[in-house]
């Protein structure tokens, strides 16, 4: 569904319209799943977010300003959501945002993605990614946000999305190269630094 299309949407939901709200829930839903369950890892748990999501969304549509896409604003509410479930039960890990501003190239963690060719790897390689370098891959991979968007949905700087982004596509990349049995440079000069240490 286009941006423009949400945006309408979300205005006649404002208003009380419930057939735009269940042309919506169904255009979005699974987005919302996938990020949640992506989050969660837990079907029920995703499903349960799909839900309080939706309600808000229903509830609470005027308070969409049009600052950013619909999307966006619809995965901000997703994400208060996890967050709220995960206080109290665990820390929410976050990254130094006063690490050095590394340039990414998303394009590269992509082609390793889909040169894998066997699920199972792929998604045991995303599962070993910290949450915080998980919850940016999707986004951008997935949710096709640039890192501006992900930097205002997250609350952080660019650079620390672009940050996590480098270091994730780094960690996908060592973990195929192991799966596909091509150690490559950067694991064999990993293990050798293990060794020499």
């Amino acid at each position: 569904m286009q941006d423009r299309e949400a945006r309408s949407l979300l205005q006649r939901i404002a208003g009380g319209d419930s057939q735009a709200y269940t042309v919506f829930y169904r255009a979005h839903s699974r987005v919302v799943y996938a990020y949640a369950l992506n989050q969660m890892r837990q079907t029920q748990d995703a499903e349960d977010i799909v839900v309080e999501t939706m309600c808000e969304v229903w509830t609470d549509a005027r308070r969409f300003r049009g600052d950013s896409k619909a999307t966006t604003w619809l995965l901000g509410i997703a994400r208060n959501k996890i967050l709220m479930k995960w206080r109290g039960q665990r820390t929410h890990e976050d990254i130094d945002e006063h690490a050095d501003l590394l340039q990414s190239d998303p394009d590269e963690v992509f082609q390793a993605l889909a040169l894998a060719g066997r699920q199972r790897e792929v998604r045991r390689c995303l599962a070993e990614l910290s949450a915080a370098h998980r919850e940016c891959l999707h986004l951008v991979f997935f949710q096709e946000l640039s890192v501006a968007e992900i930097a205002a949905l997250l609350g952080v700087p660019e650079g620390t999305v672009k940050t996590r982004l480098f270091h994730a596509r780094n960690n996908v990349r060592r973990c195929l190269a192991a799966a596909l049995g091509r150690g490559g440079p950067a694991a064999t000069g990993e293990r050798n630094g293990q060794q020499a240490q």
